[in-house]
């Protein structure tokens, strides 16, 4: 069966000098950022897709490497040998060792002890295991093409997955090559949250409280990336988001715990400060540009320069991990009650960040913050200790469907520890069944299991592009000669 014909993202058609500085010392209560950065981002926002022409010019130099063995020639690539006839490939010939592949190929990368394993997401083949000691968390970068490894007391180090795209006119051509756990690293004491939104990433240290934002456009290219930071008057295990129009909206807190949070716009004024979200943790963003944070007893909502608190609907409901989508005004969080009766059916919270209110929906399982996304169309789903993926219409405020996918688990005492993962990629919910060291991949809208491949390794966690990444310019022949020789205070990540 061809991908392009079973994998629900190819049943749509296919659509046809920044300048160095050194940073300031950053004010503990304001962001300190490059002001060039700050134009340099959001004119390359502005342009858009404009700058693919000019960004075809350099792929010569964009990726050493070769395409997986696993590749199937006949259905997904077929190798550059050289320039073609008065058509893109005279502007964007690939480095020799790389391959164009005649759709997106998106990859998925999973953690475990010992490495990290990248595999087609369409064959499920291998096409990489890259050696990596110590406990790994995997974080989207955001640019669909790299992955950021947090590695603990280090930071967060880029792992390139070797796939991306190039524009060219009316149409993209799209490339890979093996993928590279690069000598990027963005340094942190103690790594914690990275959360990617609309072209920026904003990383949080939380041995310092610092935040440091990246142009996603510019991961290849190192430190360059840095556009803006940020250093919290306390440390604390925090988090950060930037919005499109340059507000950065910040935790507060210390060791000790979480309160609230600051807002600044781009020109480093506070717009709003809040302190009604008690151990505040887990945030999403939602239509509008709306931030929401889970607190315990409701959830905050920052919206357009104003902070609003959602009470919980019952005393001691607490949310510590929330899944948005710009599609939808609802933001779905899960939902604790202190002291409820382990008996009790699980719950997730269901926000409206327009009404500024949450209510609660029983759910078939309970699950962690690991089992908890959002689907193409706004939906949300679960993945339930019962094994099934329960898919949940926000809206209506109801379960529209359930899936058995893997065996029923428990949620481990330690976050720690191995248990099921899930991430959402192009259509389909990719599930990792650390019990039989597996990843099962399923059909959210059928249910049916579209693939499953024996691991050989406990996966720990998962994430994943689409292919659609940039082109590097700074992947070089040394990269690939690269020797591949947080801390929280509750069960959700």
């Amino acid at each position: 069966m061809l991908w392009a014909n079973s994998h629900p993202s190819m049943r749509k058609e296919l659509a046809a000098g920044w300048l160095p500085a050194q940073l300031a010392v950053a004010d503990p209560m304001k962001p300190t950022i490059r002001p060039h950065h700050r134009s340099h981002l959001a004119f390359r926002r502005a342009i858009g897709l404009a700058s693919c022409a000019g960004l075809a010019l350099t792929l010569v130099t964009a990726c050493s490497g070769s395409a997986s063995p696993q590749q199937d020639a006949t259905e997904q690539s077929t190798t550059v040998e050289s320039p073609g006839e008065q058509d893109a490939h005279d502007a964007a010939e690939p480095a020799s060792d790389a391959s164009e592949t005649a759709a997106r190929t998106p990859r998925i990368a999973i953690a475990y002890d010992g490495g990290v394993q990248v595999r087609d997401a369409t064959s499920l083949d291998l096409v990489a295991d890259i050696p990596l000691d110590g406990f790994l968390r995997l974080n989207p970068a955001g640019d669909e093409r790299h992955v950021l490894v947090t590695i603990a007391e280090t930071g967060f180090q880029l792992l390139d997955l070797g796939v991306w795209a190039v524009g060219h006119g009316d149409h993209d051509h799209y490339f890979a090559a093996d993928p590279v756990l690069t000598d990027i690293l963005f340094p942190a004491g103690r790594p914690g949250h990275a959360v990617p939104h609309d072209g920026a990433t904003a990383l949080f240290d939380d041995s310092t409280g610092g935040v440091t934002v990246l142009d996603q456009a510019e991961l290849a290219e190192g430190d360059h990336a840095i556009v803006r930071q940020y250093t919290s008057p306390a440390a604390h295990h925090g988090v950060a988001v930037v919005l499109p129009d340059g507000t950065l909206v910040v935790s507060n807190g210390t060791e000790e715990g979480r309160t609230g949070i600051f807002a600044f716009d781009s020109a480093d004024t506070q717009i709003v400060e809040s302190d009604e979200c008690p151990g505040l943790h887990g945030e999403a963003v939602s239509a509008g540009e709306a931030v929401t944070f889970g607190c315990s007893d409701g959830v905050l909502i920052y919206r357009d320069g104003t902070v609003v608190k959602a009470f919980a609907p019952d005393e001691g409901g607490a949310t510590s991990a929330m899944a948005g989508t710009e599609s939808s005004p609802i933001a779905l969080g899960n939902y604790n009650i202190e002291g409820a009766d382990p008996s009790e059916p699980a719950r997730v919270a269901l926000v409206d960040t327009v009404a500024g209110t949450e209510r609660s929906l029983e759910v078939p399982a309970a699950f962690n913050s690991f089992g908890m996304s959002r689907l193409d169309d706004g939906s949300g789903v679960i993945l339930g200790t019962d094994g099934a993926l329960h898919v949940i219409d926000v809206d209506a405020g109801a379960v529209s469907a359930s899936h058995p996918v893997i065996d029923p688990w428990e949620i481990p005492e330690e976050w720690t520890d191995p248990s099921p993962k899930m991430k959402v990629l192009d259509g389909m919910v990719y599930v990792t069944d650390a019990a039989n060291s597996s990843l099962v991949v399923v059909d959210p809208v059928t249910g049916d299991i579209w693939k499953t491949v024996d691991l050989g390794v406990v996966p720990g966690e998962i994430a994943g592009v689409s292919g659609q990444g940039p082109a590097s310019h700074s992947h070089t022949e040394e990269d690939h000669d690269h020797d591949h020789d947080h801390d929280h205070d509750h069960e959700d990540a």
